[in-house]
């Protein structure tokens, strides 16, 4: 596994973490920190350095930068194994705050399906996803569709950097 697909998994979970609009400081971050510390190949990102030059481009670009991850994901050619352990850290960001809202499963379908994963892979892992897995129509353009659907119903505000304390490494670690 390369730098890309680290790049790849931390801008993942960033972007399940901010899809809905919010960045939950209590349960988000602290995930999100967690993973930095615990799988090897996020070990060594400047978890504060980096996530602040995500909330960045994401105030600037808006949607748009949510479209850019997606499509950065569709042209990506990910092992199965990869695709698998992405799946696995969008579902965990998503579940992270106990609230998942509709703009959050029209993300996760629009990543889901860039991937090609099998239902059953991500069943194994999640067997309380099973109603997020259920197809939508599909048509030619099924990826446009579910992505403008995401698009359009995202509110995506203006995020706050995030500082690191003490409370957030405690939490990161539980």
């Amino acid at each position: 596994m390369d730098t890309k697909f680290s790049n790849l998994l931390f801008q993942t979970a960033f972007c399940c973490m901010a899809c809905d609009g919010e960045i939950d400081k209590e349960e988000e971050v602290p995930l999100l920190i967690s993973m930095c510390e615990k799988i090897p190949i996020l070990k060594g990102i400047d978890f504060q350095t980096e996530v602040n030059l995500l909330i960045d481009k994401l105030n600037k670009q808006g949607k748009e930068f949510m479209s850019d991850y997606l499509n950065e994901l569709k042209n990506s050619s990910l092992m199965e194994e990869e695709g698998i352990i992405l799946i696995n850290y969008a579902i965990q960001m998503i579940k992270a705050d106990n609230i998942i809202k509709y703009s959050e499963i029209k993300f996760f379908k629009a990543i889901r399906h860039r991937l090609k994963i099998s239902d059953e892979k991500i069943l194994e892992k999640h067997p309380d996803f099973e109603p997020y897995l259920e197809k939508d129509i599909e048509t030619e353009s099924f990826l446009d569709i579910i992505t403008k659907q995401y698009l359009d119903i995202a509110e995506l505000p203006q995020f706050e950097a995030i500082t690191i304390d003490a409370s957030l490494l405690e939490k990161g670690n539980n």
